[in-house]
């Protein structure tokens, strides 16, 4: 099969030459390596350096390549190699969990037995479509949480498309209806105020209060943390096999990055590193310093350098059970807290109302703005006026400007997500097989 086909072939010599050196390198590093002493430990070094910059050049020349296999330049090829990266990726996996013999005979037993439970009729089937009802509510938001962190395409930003509205929306219902015992169902999926106040829960009674809406949403907020928690783990499972296996010529650029910044900072200490290099390296120096209560930090604030964090902990083999619970705690509790508070602290019924009255005092456009948000802010209140016998999508008829663009934003960003998964798996597909070819 010609993987070129479509693609400019101008750096096939060049990719050709730069492996061929790469390869003396190697031989020449390692001949090093055994020799070692002293006297030329600073060669070995230099030696490492050369050989990453060779290695970041090859990268560099497939990733032009690669950058140029998208759905709006070529989409016969894209959709091609994208459906023979699924292929591989589902053989893979195949063959790696029926390596587990054991373990596979085990879960197909447990899964037989849970099945014939519930397909089997009872009086237990009231308690397994609870368990179910509330398995799937618990999947969907630790699959939202791995979405927006696992690094999938270009990421699907899922708090501010999914969980920030929930919030949000829970904040304001609590305040307009003065009370957070909503009806079951339609409750989570729609929110209507109660029709009588007979609750015992002392929690969802009473005065509304910050901390009553803060427990009321804090298993939807702490799931989808634990999904970015999990959603972490491919960048230090991955560097921790490279490790492991002590493999000079991995491929993976990140790690390949990684690897020559401490390099570079062994070397020149850290004088000609860039400002986001330097960045990159303060966090490897805080997560190599103070271990647990580092990787606990870099979790708990919004941290774009956090994959960083996860390369870290892999290539220096920290235990598996201090990144993850470190991370859990860091991005499922503290920095999930910090959000969720932020966000009930803004839509509080107060701040909201006093933002639209605010907005017309912008020069030229602020009435214009303040009216979409307006009928949005009525829109939500009167949804959660009806009666739950009413049907949900007939009572209310007119739909603000404002959500209908809110409900394009959603589907465009879902839609780009799903074009950018298309065009990683086939980029992928390419790289690899191209690579290959290379050794």
């Amino acid at each position: 099969m010609d993987f070129t086909a479509g693609i400019e072939t101008y750096s096939t010599m060049d990719l050709s030459s730069t492996t061929t050196t790469m390869r003396q390198r190697t031989e020449k590093l390692s001949q090093l390596e055994t020799n070692k002493s002293t006297s030329n430990i600073n060669e070995i070094l230099e030696e490492k350096e050369h050989l990453l910059a060779l290695k970041k050049t090859q990268q560099k020349l497939i990733h032009e390549e690669t950058s140029k296999i998208v759905l709006w330049r070529q989409p016969i090829n894209t959709i091609h190699y994208c459906l023979l990266e699924l292929i591989y990726l589902i053989h893979h996996n195949f063959k790696y969990i029926i390596s587990f013999r054991k373990s596979l005979c085990i879960s197909s037993i447990l899964l037989l037995s849970f099945l014939f439970i519930y397909k089997t009729e009872g009086s237990h089937q009231i308690r397994i479509q609870a368990i179910q009802s509330l398995f799937l509510w618990a999947l969907y938001w630790l699959g939202l949480g791995i979405a927006s962190s696992i690094g999938l395409g270009t990421g699907l930003h899922t708090f501010l498309l999914y969980l920030g509205p929930f919030i949000a929306q829970v904040t304001l219902a609590a305040y307009e209806c003065d009370s957070i015992k909503f009806p079951r169902p339609p409750y989570p999926h729609e929110i209507i105020c109660p029709s009588s106040s007979n609750e015992t829960n002392l929690l969802e009674t009473g005065p509304i209060s910050f901390w009553n809406i803060l427990w009321k949403v804090k298993l939807e907020a702490f799931f989808w943390g634990l999904g970015t928690a999990l959603g972490e783990l491919p960048p230090y499972f991955m560097a921790r096999a490279a490790r492991l296996s002590k493999n000079e010529t991995t491929d993976d650029e990140e790690l390949i990055e990684f690897q020559q910044l401490l390099l570079d900072a062994k070397l020149n200490k850290t004088r000609h590193l860039t400002l986001f290099e330097r960045l990159r390296y303060s966090v490897y120096c805080l997560i190599e310093r103070i271990g647990f209560f580092g990787i606990l930090l870099c979790a708990s604030i919004p941290n774009p350098l956090f994959d960083l964090a996860g390369i870290t902990c892999g290539y220096f083999l920290i235990s598996f059970s201090r990144f993850f619970f470190a991370t859990i705690i860091g991005k499922a509790i503290i920095k999930m807290s910090i959000q969720t508070i932020f966000i009930i602290f803004l839509f509080s019924e107060h701040h909201v109302e006093r933002i639209i009255r605010w907005m017309k005092h912008i020069p030229y456009y602020g009435r214009l703005l303040q009216t979409p948000f307006k009928d949005w802010l009525h829109e939500q209140k009167d949804k959660m006026h009806r009666k739950s016998t009413n049907n949900l999508t007939g009572s209310i008829t007119k739909v603000s400007m404002l959500s209908r663009i809110f409900d394009l934003f959603v589907a465009a960003m879902i839609g780009y997500f799903i074009i950018s998964i298309i065009n990683s798996l086939a980029q992928r597909y390419y790289k690899r097989t191209r690579t290959m070819q290379c050794k």
